[in-house]
């Protein structure tokens, strides 16, 4: 019984010491915030909403199907390409090198036109880039709504080639 107090009171005596000791060598260890890498550079636009997938594939890009949509976006889309640029229109599927394909949602209720465009690679269906930009309207009317839609998607588009190119 004598042992066990003996051992029992040098425990609750050298306890302390030894937490004191296990404080100090934490403390010398350099203490390191959680982070999620830099933050982006703020820009006058406000936050991006396209998102380049793969950026080689990006920049090799030079035929492109642009596949039926809501809202004739579709429509849009191609007279704007077709007008000139990097990227060449083309008629049969089988001859582009990527697809563009996606959604352009009106909401009534909501008075607001969601666009979500995507470019996929036509052999391997592998995504390239993607969009997604919503606009009001009533006013302006659907249609104008969608041909804003329409520019803003290109530009991001323009915008992600030359980012892709300089990478």
């Amino acid at each position: 019984m004598k042992v066990r107090s003996i051992i029992l009171a040098f425990l609750l005596l050298s306890g302390p010491a030894l937490w004191a000791q296990d404080n100090q060598q934490q403390d010398q260890k350099p203490q390191q915030k959680p982070s999620l890498g830099p933050a982006p550079a703020p820009t006058l636009r406000g936050p991006r909403n396209f998102n380049i997938v793969d950026a080689r594939r990006l920049s090799r890009l030079r035929k492109v199907y642009v596949e039926r949509m809501d809202n004739k976006l579709s429509d849009k889309l191609m007279d704007a390409l077709a007008q000139g640029g990097r990227l060449r229109l083309v008629v049969d599927r089988k001859e582009a090198d990527a697809v563009i394909h996606g959604t352009c949602l009106d909401s009534r209720r909501l008075k607001t036109v969601l666009t979500e465009i995507y470019i996929n690679d036509r052999v391997t269906g592998d995504s390239i880039w993607q969009d997604r930009v919503r606009r009001p309207f009533n006013p302006p009317p659907l249609d104008k709504a969608v041909g804003e839609t329409a520019t803003l998607v290109l530009q991001h588009l323009q915008e992600s080639i030359e980012e892709a190119d300089r990478r």
